[in-house]
């Protein structure tokens, strides 16, 4: 393997990938769809909004809160080729500035109970004014190469409001100051107030799965559709690759996730992996013509157990603690169009499923899925499920299928590809049918017990921002495409023909 020894500095570049254009806002401005909270409307500078438990201002703060801000990689179109590793490196600051502020907020309950302008003086003004300094100057390197973008200063205020995790079935209160965590139940430090970490989950975020209805349904089909699979096997992360950065959405940065991700397929993926490093990379894939790399958050078992992140950034210092599962079981498959034919994914293709920011963007990119084998006709995607005996945890990503013909990323790391008409399988106008990428993940994980807030039975959760809570809704998936021509031709033959193929 030709291992990368280019420094890990938060201020090395990736390189670039989008086409040289122009930055534009996305149609809609700053409104997204969010189920939770409409967290995204502003009134003047006041920070502090209504909660969507029906609080304002201080009450909000002095509850169990989060922070909520527009997320601007997301509004962002085109970015031009020169600008894009400063871009990445601002936006990566942005994620910085938003997880510093909740760490702060966590630890501040006693000062806002206390002060009724604490919240807003000492954490969302100041977070505010750092928002506003980093977005001026991703305007300004958009502007030495391009047009300077217009409107990108009204993303720079957050709201607080209220997470959801106020109390659990025994009535504790959630988000309680960190440092006066105890020790409770079986001993191994899982406080009952909403995680290990005190940041969730919380008894609200599960769900027994016998009770949720039958949800799942197929695309109509056509004749013309593609049948086949391909399966790869690439392993479960058996050589414990982890690491906390980002290369798809914050190259060239440390930590750029804020949370630990599982790596299967190519070696070569950290922050500073280019696409000479992704080819050159060893792979885990029983055949050697996949150096994919394929990662997903890790999932933990909130057990007091001390992993060895326990104290550093991305882990236990913002909030991700407890014991890292390896999945008993990976399977990697690629499936056809319901409507039509596929062609070759292009090599290098980078595709991101779901949003690991969907309890404050909202459901717009949100594509989680969570069940139980036995029961994976019943998915869910706002709750983690409560499997009966004998049933394991099951996690699916399903990824974009379509693709636009000509990009291999884009500036928001979603326009170039797009989910298939779930109703008839047919690409919108323009995208071409790619293999789907369908991925699950199988834990052996004890239901956690919802009577005494996992003191007896651990809750589990994913990684995530801290600010999100580890709430199920963001979960989510990555993939670079790295076959070779040869194998991917197979794939794509081997699926337009109806066969099922590895």
């Amino acid at each position: 393997m030709r291992r990368n020894t280019r420094k890990r500095s938060k201020t090395t570049g990736g390189k670039a990938i989008a086409a040289a254009a122009a930055l534009t806002l996305g149609a809609g401005g700053l409104v997204a769809v969010n189920v939770y909270a409409s967290a995204h409307e502003t009134s003047g500078d006041n920070t502090v909004k209504q909660s969507p438990q029906g609080g304002t201002g201080q009450a909000a703060a002095s509850q169990a809160s989060t922070i909520d801000c527009p997320d601007v990689g997301g509004r962002l179109q085109q970015v031009p080729d020169p600008a894009r590793a400063e871009v990445d490196r601002e936006l990566a600051a942005l994620d910085s500035q938003v997880s510093e502020a909740y760490r702060r907020l966590q630890s501040s309950t006693r000062a806002i109970q206390q002060d009724n302008g604490f919240a807003n003086n000492a954490i969302m003004a100041p977070l505010k004014d750092k928002r506003a300094a980093t977005i001026d100057r991703i305007s300004i390197a958009i502007g030495r190469v391009g047009n300077k973008p217009q409107g990108l200063e009204s993303l720079a205020a957050c709201t607080l409001r209220a997470s959801g995790n106020q109390s659990d079935a025994g009535g504790n209160q959630n988000g309680q100051e960190q440092g006066q965590e105890e020790e409770q139940g079986n001993g191994q430090g899982q406080p009952a107030n909403g995680g290990q970490a005190g940041n969730g989950p919380v008894v609200a975020d599960f769900v027994d799965i016998a009770s949720v209805k039958p949800n799942v349904t197929a695309p109509r089909g056509s004749q013309q559709a593609s049948r086949g699979s391909f399966a790869t096997q690439c392993g479960v992360n058996e050589n414990k690759l982890y690491n906390t950065d980002n290369v798809i959405v914050a190259p060239g940065v440390d930590n750029g996730a804020h949370h630990t991700h599982d790596y299967v397929g190519n070696q070569a993926n950290d922050a500073f992996a280019d696409n000479d490093d992704f080819a050159g990379g060893d792979t885990t894939c029983q055949n050697q013509g996949d150096k994919s790399s394929y990662y997903w958050p890790v999932l933990r078992l909130q057990d007091g157990t001390k992993e060895f992140d326990a104290e550093q950034q991305g882990g236990g210092a913002e909030g991700n603690a407890g014991k890292i599962l390896t999945a008993s079981q990976v399977t990697l498959d690629y499936v056809g169009n319901a409507s039509s034919k596929v062609v070759a994914m292009p090599k290098f293709l980078r595709i991101i499923t779901g949003d690991a920011k969907a309890f404050t963007n909202g459901t717009t990119n949100a594509n989680a899925a969570w069940s139980c084998t036995g029961f994976e006709n019943r998915q869910l995607t706002d709750k983690y499920p409560i499997c009966p005996e004998g049933s394991s945890l099951v996690r699916t990503s399903k990824f974009q299928s379509c693709w636009d013909g000509q990009n291999v990323d884009s500036a928001n790391h979603r326009d170039h590809v797009a989910f298939a008409d779930p109703k008839t399988g047919a690409c919108p106008s323009g995208f071409k049918a790619v293999p789907q990428l369908v991925q699950r993940l199988v834990y052996d994980v004890d239901a956690p017990s919802l009577n005494d807030s996992g003191q007896s039975s651990p809750f589990y959760a994913v990684d995530g921002f801290p600010e999100q809570m580890h709430k199920p809704i963001t979960d989510h998936g990555d993939f670079v495409n790295v076959f070779d021509e040869q194998l991917m031709n197979k794939m794509v033959q081997c699926i337009n023909t109806g066969r099922q193929c590895q």
